[in-house]
């Protein structure tokens, strides 16, 4: 329906009389009339009973503006943000990440948005918990989070979310290196760098564990994803990691992921959040160019 029907309708509910609504909007009174009586036509259903001095909505009417004034508030948003676009040149959007994330796809996507907008401040706050990025989200503090398996929560919806498997991260020196997969059983001889109890991806290394009723004879502890990059990057010793936690050291040559056979089914989830409502347009822009790199 044409915008300006939707106007009318809305205010003549409002007003609970076309000659009211018509002074309100400075249009002739029979013009409302006539864009109302052609509507009704459209739908087969009179959506005002008629009085001699007041209108008041049937059943359908009422149906319809349900309908008419969501369609207004989408159009008045979509509006402030085609406004907030024409300035997109300038202004700052935060992002709160994992470290894990740090050396890869986040700044793969901010050099590709800043070249873009090259005014554009981005700010990039490292977080620690689901719980803390998700809180961020919520109050307005960041624009977007992403990071793994993040638990369902009000106030923030998931824009995009990417299944990522869980499998062996060595170096590319490593005999491991240039095999199409490996066993668990095989790992247990080299040193595990293993994450703490702090990060999210702790819970897939204790269930993997478990369910091999071994374990490696000796492993090196961080809460840090970059750390557990570097020192098996170091040496001969390994980790579990999913490939967008390696994708730039990939690339470089420098480690390299290989499946492991017992893990087949182990995944994690790379999740992009955003506001539940109101995002912002450098927020909206910047969630797009995610999505493409996580498609």
């Amino acid at each position: 329906m044409h915008a300006r029907i939707l106007t009318y309708v809305d205010e003549v509910a409002r007003q609970g009389s076309i000659r009211a609504a018509a002074e309100k909007l400075n249009v002739a009174a029979s013009a409302i009339s006539r864009q109302i009586k052609s509507l009704e036509d459209q739908l087969g259903s009179p959506i005002f009973n008629r009085q001699p001095r007041s209108v008041t909505l049937t059943a359908a009417g009422e149906i319809l503006l349900v309908h008419i004034r969501e369609t207004l508030r989408e159009m008045n948003r979509t509006r402030a943000l085609i406004e907030d676009l024409k300035g997109l040149r300038r202004g700052e959007v935060t992002v709160a990440l994992m470290s894990g994330l740090s050396g890869n796809i986040v700044p793969r996507v901010t050099m590709q948005f800043r070249k873009a907008n090259p005014k554009v401040l981005i700010r990039l706050q490292l977080m620690t918990t689901p719980d803390e990025m998700i809180a961020a989200v919520a109050d307005g503090t960041v624009d977007l989070a992403i990071g793994f398996d993040f638990p369902p929560r009000p106030n923030v919806r998931q824009l995009a979310v990417a299944v990522a498997p869980l499998g062996l991260v060595v170096s590319t020196s490593h005999p491991f290196a240039g095999r199409s997969s490996v066993r668990l059983s095989e790992c247990f001889d080299y040193t595990f760098v293993v994450a703490d109890s702090t990060t999210v991806i702790r819970p897939h290394l204790e269930q993997i564990l478990a369910q091999s009723g071994e374990g490696p004879s000796d492993f090196i502890e961080t809460n840090s994803i970059e750390v557990m990059r570097h020192v098996v990057m170091a040496g001969d010793s390994v980790t579990f990691l999913t490939p967008f936690d390696i994708e730039t050291d990939a690339a470089a040559g420098k480690l390299a992921f290989v499946p492991v056979q017992d893990l087949a089914r182990e995944t994690q989830r790379l999740v992009l959040l955003g506001p539940e409502r109101n995002p912002t347009a450098l927020g909206s822009v910047l969630a797009e160019y995610f999505k493409a790199a996580m498609n």
